[in-house]
């Protein structure tokens, strides 16, 4: 995906997260996240946001910390997400395509890493406050929910802090039925690591997996972030590997 096409969608992503979670109400338990209300949900994700635009206005160049979450509530603090979102949006757009700042995992720039990033934050949170309203979830485009795989799978959890690990070593086949690509995620008792294949391409495609998981993009994408139960899936081979990922996946701020 484009950089604009990050930056568009994440416009897009705010606004449905802020009317779910508005017509949900901030006393509304968002099941996706234990022990939230939409009113925990809306602090945390504006605080990111506010967080995330620093790095691109201010071009800091090493990590600094957030501004913590607001002492607000109702339509106080839907009307804060909202121009916290709007301020990310309008820092995107106006960034220069060199922007110089720091990021946490490789990308081909700093602009991509966090175009990239605050969709995906966005996204998965959106989820959350429509989960709230215990309706159908607004769709993500097969690319969109590829590319969300991708970040998933071979930025966050290449990394040291990732806990997903095995003493001893299992493969998940990660496989979108609606898309050519197919992901090899090796775990052992270091961080993942993940290749992306063609799903007609080489061994890593068509080779030993002690568990694949298959599904479209979305579905695949959604469970990966555990926004959806494994049974959303379709699960093949060893399901305790599968329970390996869901057990130690989380990503947590």
């Amino acid at each position: 995906m484009e950089i604009t096409e990050h930056i568009a969608s994440l416009s897009e992503e705010g606004r449905l997260l802020a009317a779910a979670a508005e017509q949900a109400g901030p006393g509304a338990s968002v099941p996706t996240c234990p022990g939230w209300q939409i009113r925990h949900l809306l602090r945390h994700t504006g605080m990111v946001h506010r967080w995330a635009a620093g790095f691109i206005t201010e071009g800091h160049n090493a990590p600094y910390p957030d501004g913590g979450e607001p002492d607000l509530d109702g339509e106080e603090l839907l009307a804060w997400f909202r121009e916290g979102h709007r301020h990310l949006v309008r820092s995107l757009e106006a960034a220069p395509a060199d922007l110089n700042c720091w990021t946490f995992m490789p990308a081909p720039s700093p602009l991509a890493f966090w175009s990239r990033r605050q969709l995906n934050e966005t996204t998965v949170h959106r989820v959350d406050a429509e989960s709230a309203l215990g309706g159908p979830l607004t769709m993500v485009g097969a690319d969109r929910a590829a590319d969300g795989i991708d970040e998933l799978l071979t930025g966050f959890h290449a990394r040291p802090k990732s806990r997903v690990r095995s003493a001893v070593p299992r493969t998940l086949r990660v496989r979108a039925v609606d898309m050519d690509a197919v992901w090899t995620v090796r775990i052992s008792e270091e961080p993942p690591q993940t290749v992306r294949s063609p799903a007609t391409g080489p061994d890593d495609a068509t080779g030993h997996a002690d568990c694949e998981l298959s599904g479209t993009a979305e579905g695949l994408y959604l469970t990966l972030w555990n926004r959806l139960p494994l049974a959303a899936v379709t699960l093949r081979g060893d399901r305790t590997v599968a329970r390996l990922w869901t057990d130690n996946s989380a990503i947590t701020w």
